[in-house]
């Protein structure tokens, strides 16, 4: 059975929003990133309130940029690392849609859009929001331990991102054009470590690579960029080792 999904009438990115900390606009994808903050905590009280807010402050300006109003908004489907997305949920709460709350970890902007393209292509909706977020101390207190704890990281621990991203699917517009979906699968090599998600999750990061490449009967080269999520420096070695 495929499990990539071919869009007939291919949805349209027609609005876009970043936002990020200060350690990640002084990165290598910094100069993509529309609004940078000076301070994480964005003018809040606890990290968490800071990621809602800038959850907020992406989707806004993605639904100005893509020129609809509000109201034009089918719904919006975001998710975030944290219990219940419940930085996506306090942020969806100011706005008058649907909401369909997701959770795939690094993978969570991809399944939006492809839950949002599904719809879009299917014909049910017009206009889609799908947004993630993630806050670097909020999600050490989610995964690990409070910052207030002093803990020494460990060498192969991530360093989650300090940011938010949103973008308006549309059937109709200009911009790029969503082409088609492979759904990933659980590759369980029996990694253990929590402090190394890179190696769990390099598997089914190969895993899906591969199925898509096989299905589409694309060749690597046929790609600008092939970009993976959070496999860290030791996770993306084992992923090229398995390719």
């Amino acid at each position: 059975m495929l499990r990539t999904i071919f869009f007939k009438n291919k949805p349209v990115i027609v609005g876009t929003s970043s936002i990020s900390g200060p350690k990640e606009a002084k990165g290598s994808i910094g100069s993509y990133i529309k609004m940078k903050l000076d301070d994480d905590m964005f003018g809040e009280d606890t990290f968490e309130q800071a990621e809602t807010k800038m959850l907020f402050y992406a989707i806004k300006d993605a639904i100005k940029e893509s020129g609809r109003d509000e109201e034009q908004i089918n719904a919006i489907i975001a998710g975030d690392l944290l219990n219940q997305i419940i930085a996506s949920t306090f942020s969806v709460r100011n706005f008058q849609t649907g909401y369909l709350g997701v959770y795939s970890a690094c993978a969570t902007f991809t399944e939006s859009l492809t839950i949002g393209a599904t719809m879009l292509d299917g014909g049910y909706m017009e206009n889609v929001v799908c947004a993630t977020s993630s806050h670097f101390s909020s999600a050490e207190r989610q995964y690990r331990y409070p910052l207030e704890l002093g803990c020494t990281r460990p060498p192969l621990s991530q360093w989650t991102v300090t940011g938010a991203g949103a973008c308006v699917l549309s059937k109709n517009g200009k911009g790029p054009k969503v082409v088609c979906a492979t759904i990933g699968k659980i590759v369980d090599f029996g990694v253990a470590d929590a402090n190394n998600m890179g190696a769990a999750m390099a598997p089914a990061a190969a895993d899906t690579l591969l199925t898509h490449l096989k299905e589409t009967g694309c060749e690597p080269n046929y790609y600008d960029l092939i970009v993976t999520g959070d496999l860290g420096t030791f996770g993306s070695r084992i992923f090229k080792d398995l390719i």
